[in-house]
């Protein structure tokens, strides 16, 4: 299977998780791993948290646009920097984020539950109870996101070489033309 899809499974899980939380659903917002305090805005549906999920949720389908773009022929109406640009960019940040060298991530979450980095007493059991859901599913879905929008990239750069090569695409923007039915 080309990363494409992988990449667009992921964005659109994620997007379809951000517009559920938008219309007023729960959809894992108990477990975003956020500060206490935006986190209690999170959950009491605070304005400005309902409109960040209405900007992610449209995020997640640009995300869906770009990532089929790479593989589609259609795709080919896209300037090729845009859509590498747009992939490296994403990957390399969701890896960064999966880890979480500043935060939350494998290694954040480390050093909550280890103790090397205790949470203030008042917010001890929400942290670590946090920490083991960013470590179980957030930061591995963001490393598997992260990897196929990488993928993704890695592979749209050998096609935009190939053609250059080649001599073939026209030097427009997009990815393999789909085989014909």
């Amino acid at each position: 299977m080309h990363p494409a899809y992988v990449t667009c499974v992921c964005t659109a899980a994620y997007g379809l998780m951000k517009l559920a939380q938008a219309l007023g659903a729960n959809a894992l917002a108990d477990k975003d791993p956020l500060p206490p305090d935006l986190r209690q805005r999170l959950l009491a549906r605070d304005p400005l948290f309902v409109a960040s999920h209405w900007v992610l949720f449209t995020v997640a389908v640009v995300g869906v646009v770009v990532a089929l773009a790479t593989v589609r022929p259609w795709g080919r109406r896209f300037p090729r920097r845009i859509l590498l640009t747009a992939a490296w960019t994403a990957g390399i940040f969701m890896i960064v984020r999966s880890f979480g060298p500043v935060g939350f991530g494998f290694i954040g979450d480390a050093l909550v539950l280890t103790g090397l980095r205790p949470p203030p007493p008042q917010h001890a059991a929400p942290a670590r109870e946090l920490a083991r859901w960013d470590l179980m599913l957030w930061s591995p879905f963001f490393l598997v996101w992260g990897l196929s929008w990488t993928a993704t990239a890695r592979r749209l750069t050998r096609t935009v070489r190939g053609e250059r090569k080649t001599g073939a695409g026209g030097g427009r923007a997009g990815g393999t033309a789909a085989p014909p039915r």
